[in-house]
Parts: C-alpha cells; sequence; structure tokens
C-alpha cells in the first residue's frame, strides 16, 4: 500500500538518477527482476514493475502515455525525486487523495485507480 501523495508514474530510471545503484540491488536478483513495492535505506518508498514488452510508450485507460527505456513502469512521491534533472515529462505526475494499492497482472499494471496495458 503505498500513501497518499502527488506521484510520478513512468519509468522510474528518468527520475531515480541518484538512488539507481540502490534501486537496482532492491529490484534485479540475478537474471530475475522483482515487481512490487519497495523501499531504500532512507525511507523512501516506490512501486516498480515490468512491461510485458520492455521499451516504448504505453497508454493508460485515459490515453495518458508512459514512456519506457528500462522496461519497467513505476511511482515515486513527488518529494522524494532527489535529482534536481529529473524527466518528470517521460510521465505524468497524478495525485492520490487515500492510500493507494499497486499491482501487475499479465502485462497490466495499476497504481490506484490508473491502469496501463503493456501487453
Amino acid at each position: 500500500m503505498m500513501p497518499s501523495g502527488k506521484y510520478y508514474i513512468g519509468d522510474l530510471c528518468y527520475v531515480m538518477h541518484p538512488q539507481w545503484s540502490e534501486f537496482c540491488d532492491l529490484t534485479i536478483s540475478g537474471d530475475c527482476v522483482k515487481n512490487g513495492e519497495f523501499e531504500l535505506s532512507n525511507g523512501v518508498r516506490f512501486a516498480a514493475y515490468s512491461t510485458m514488452y520492455g521499451d516504448g510508450g504505453y497508454k493508460d485507460e485515459d490515453g495518458r502515455t508512459y514512456h519506457v527505456d528500462a522496461g519497467l513502469i513505476g511511482c515515486i512521491l513527488l518529494d522524494d525525486i532527489e535529482d534536481p534533472d529529473a524527466k518528470i515529462t517521460g510521465g505524468q505526475i497524478i495525485e492520490f487523495t487515500e492510500p493507494f494499492e499497486t499491482s501487475e497482472e499479465d502485462g497490466l499494471i495499476s497504481f490506484g485507480d490508473i491502469r496501463i496495458d503493456t501487453e
């Protein structure tokens, strides 16, 4: 469960440069990529899910586009993005007024009521 707030949703490689090494340590195990919700050593929470077909552009049910260069779509609170040069234009800024769940099933990535079909 992710807390309420204003989030960047998109490929986290665009916004998590300072934390990328720790991000990879948490989300990659050998040849396996882990999907789900994670917490960095400094307490920053994020969610990350692999897309069905890797890089490209994916749309949600409202037609908003999410550009992908690292084969994943995730979410992180805007206030937790440490990189002043973060490319937040690769995804979308969405405000959640209540805590929300995240998931992925058969290529459908969900952040609360946002659904992104990557199949």
